[in-house]
């Protein structure tokens, strides 16, 4: 029996998603006795694939950043910011392996993947239609408004809000094994180990609105807030949106044990903007998409990471 290791976004609905169509895919058209491990990767500082991390017989990275270690078999991702050096996207288009996927203009990874999987290997993924299309309205910010994004109700957004919370990487492998089953979301966000957890879940939604409310500032077109002093790590990224509807554009900082993130990001509402976010975070070490990103900085340089969402904020003031 091989193995096969995938590499994947945590704690996103587009990453496990696209983690669990890419297994269905293998398995159906690879190697259907294959053992997959999976490993949940974040942004952050400095190199973000650890040593010996592609330790399957194959090794595949899907809805995150390229890597030109040689062990690296299968690729797909849609960020613009994929290549954190001209190295590695220069590797990227030298290879020809015809495994490695990317287009930074598809709105999701997952229904890139499923694309990429029928037009060059014949393999239909229709039977994940649904998952397809809710990673599409998720990770393309295609809600209909900011408060269905906020108010949660769909059990597509309640898995989305499950994953964005979960700490334990066991929980994570166990919905992919379910996305790839096929299960409908409705059943999967009804599950005990899902549906028990997502409880204090949305009570901690709740009351990361109030405290948005009390932190946001809106100044020509940009909403402001800090709360690296709060115990919110993870929260709605709409909520902004649906407190400023006008809001052309969101800078947050919030703080972990891990890292300070100043999360960037244009209101899907209104006319897309020219100003490009993915090269703005590049410029400080992050990236991310040209109407959403981020840039993260070590846990104790909040000073750093508070200089740098000033920055970011006086640009986007000053943009059209």
């Amino acid at each position: 029996m091989g193995t096969l290791r995938v590499c994947f976004h945590d704690n996103c609905f587009d990453g496990a998603a696209s983690a669990a169509l890419f297994t269905r895919f293998y398995r159906d058209r690879v190697d259907p006795s294959v053992e997959v491990k999976y490993r949940g990767m974040a942004h952050g500082p400095g190199e973000v694939f650890p040593p010996g991390v592609f330790d399957g017989d194959a090794n595949a990275v899907v809805d995150f950043r390229y890597s030109s270690d040689p062990q690296l078999t299968w690729w797909f991702d849609h960020h613009v910011s994929a290549f954190p050096r001209p190295e590695e996207e220069a590797h990227f288009r030298a290879d020809q392996s015809g495994k490695k996927f990317f287009d930074p203009q598809a709105k999701s990874c997952t229904k890139f993947l499923a694309r990429m999987c029928a037009e060059h290997f014949g393999f239909s993924l229709a039977p994940h239609r649904e998952l397809i299309d809710w990673a599409e309205i998720i990770d393309g910010a295609l809600f209909t408004s900011a408060e269905q994004a906020v108010a949660l109700r769909e059990p597509a957004l309640r898995l989305m809000t499950w994953l964005e919370n979960n700490k334990d990487p066991a929980l994570t492998e166990r919905l992919i094994a379910r996305f790839a089953a096929a299960v409908g979301l409705a059943e999967i966000a009804a599950e005990p180990w899902v549906a028990d957890p997502l409880g204090p879940i949305l009570a901690a939604h709740q009351k990361a609105v109030e405290t948005l409310k009390e932190r946001c500032r809106i100044e020509n077109g940009v909403v402001t807030f800090d709360v690296s002093s709060q115990p919110l790590v993870t929260y709605n990224k709409f909520i902004p949106y649906s407190l400023f509807p006008e809001a052309r554009f969101v800078v947050g900082l919030s703080r972990s044990a891990s890292r300070a993130k100043i999360s960037v990001g244009s209101n899907p509402w209104l006319p897309r903007p020219e100003t490009n976010i993915a090269k703005i975070c590049e410029r400080y070490g992050g990236g991310g998409h040209p109407v959403v990103g981020a840039v993260s900085l070590p846990a104790d340089d909040l000073a750093r990471a508070q200089e740098v969402a000033r920055e970011i904020t006086e640009e986007l003031r000053r943009s059209r």
